[in-house]
């Protein structure tokens, strides 16, 4: 029978003579830091303690470790947001492509939402919207990293910054928070660690994953060290208002007149939408400093090749912000103040288990281990996973010989995930064994 196949067809797919070196191989050098930085995300890291899990078990999954609450009925966004959604989607006026920056209605409706804790007004144009607040995080990390460049991050601190600053080849120094003083952030060290090639300093407030909220003079100090080291500041603000302790909800912003702030954030955590995909870049520039250096051209340059939140969604926002009801915003804030009180003081009577400051904000308590009281657990990721394993309740690495709760859930089902970490730690209390 004749073949049609040339000897160099036949090569193809062997390894002989005449193989083909297929270039595609060659990208397995540029996959290397995506795989290392993808491999430091919270989904990368709950993937690896879930892998601990038997899902055939008798017990359900507790989920402690994602701040995504959407699972509980009691964490519902509010009607109002339900109904504006369905009214952009039926209004026809929202189904084409966005403007690159952002649809001008929910740009203005978020310049005034974002004002109205500011002693200035914001304009449309110093609004950019994203695809939630990982995206205006990836824009943010993107324009600004340079080669040589370097960036000041909160240690501890939400991991996608250290994946994305990894990815952009952008040097990450951490800085302390100290627990012992609500974990504000140990200036001394954002000085020491600042040179002539840091180009931002990172704060999250109120705090993922530390649940803290910093106090109006806390933030006049960062504010003055920032100056002080001429580094802009990027404040991560996706928590804004969820503040339910001692201290309220203060903007950065307010400092803009010292300092150039970029704030992000997003309707995902105060409305309870995280999956809407609608977040925002907010730039504070009283003194023009940001538009000086074109930062704002080189985000909008940036935006220009990416992609946009949902264009119904962007169509929804005023209605959004313009109808939900103050009592729904104190209903969540309740609910998250009664739900932190029992996981501050579950945590407390748990053997090996320390946690130093009660959580005022966000929907995070950061716990100390203690590695010597406990029995066969070598380490922070250790611990996650054999809790995964033997209790099917889901907590997440923090730091070194630290994990990261989330409270956000049912005053039951959080009692009965705790009861269980309670119960793990006696198992492998060293007393006991």
């Amino acid at each position: 029978m004749r073949s049609d196949k040339s000897p160099e067809m036949e090569g193809n797919g062997g390894a002989g003579a005449g193989a083909t070196e297929w270039r595609i191989s060659r990208a397995s050098a540029r996959g290397a830091p995506l795989a290392d930085a993808g491999s430091m995300s919270i989904r990368a890291v709950l993937g690896r303690v879930f892998s601990s899990v038997d899902e055939s078990g008798p017990r359900p999954m507790l989920m402690l470790g994602s701040g995504d609450p959407t699972g509980c009925a009691c964490f519902r966004p509010p009607p109002e947001a339900e109904d504006a959604i369905v009214d952009a989607l039926r209004s026809g006026e929202h189904n084409g492509y966005s403007p690159t920056v952002g649809v001008l209605s929910a740009r203005r409706a978020i310049a005034e939402y974002l004002s109205r804790d500011l002693p200035y007004q914001l304009s449309p144009d110093d609004i950019y919207l994203t695809a939630g607040c990982c995206q205006a995080i990836d824009v943010m990390i993107s324009v600004l990293a340079q080669p040589g460049s370097n960036i000041l991050l909160p240690k501890p601190g939400f991991p996608l910054y250290e994946s994305r600053t990894m990815f952009s080849n952008l040097e990450a120094r951490h800085f302390n928070l100290i627990p012992d003083r609500g974990w504000e952030a140990d200036l001394e060290s954002v000085e020491a660690l600042a040179d002539e090639n840091t180009v931002a300093m990172v704060i999250v407030n109120p705090s993922n994953p530390c649940g803290s909220v910093y106090s109006h003079d806390h933030l006049a100090k960062i504010a003055e060290t920032a100056r002080k080291l001429g580094i802009i500041i990027i404040a991560d603000e996706v928590y804004d208002h969820l503040a339910f302790g001692n201290k309220p909800f203060i903007p950065m912003g307010i400092f803009a007149d010292m300092v150039p702030v970029i704030t992000v954030g997003s309707i995902s955590k105060r409305w309870l939408v995280p999956g809407w995909r609608l977040g925002w870049i907010a730039m504070c520039d009283l003194n023009c400093i940001l538009k000086e250096a074109k930062v704002d051209k080189s985000i909008e340059s940036y935006i220009n090749i990416t992609n946009d939140p949902a264009t119904f969604i962007q169509g929804a926002v005023p209605q959004i912000i313009a109808n939900t009801k103050e009592d729904y915003f104190m209903k969540i804030l309740n609910l998250l103040r009664n739900s932190a009180d029992l996981c501050y003081s579950k945590i407390k009577e748990a053997r090996g288990i320390t946690c130093p400051h009660k959580p005022e904000g966000s929907m995070f308590v950061m716990a100390k281990l203690d590695l010597s009281c406990l029995d066969g657990i070598q380490d922070d990721l250790d611990f996650c996973c054999m809790l995964a394993k033997e209790e099917s309740v889901i907590v997440l690495p923090g730091m070194k010989d630290w994990i990261r709760i989330t409270f956000a859930m049912d005053i039951p089902t959080l009692e009965n995930a705790l009861e269980r970490i309670t119960s793990f730690c006696q198992r492998h209390d060293k007393l006991e064994a």
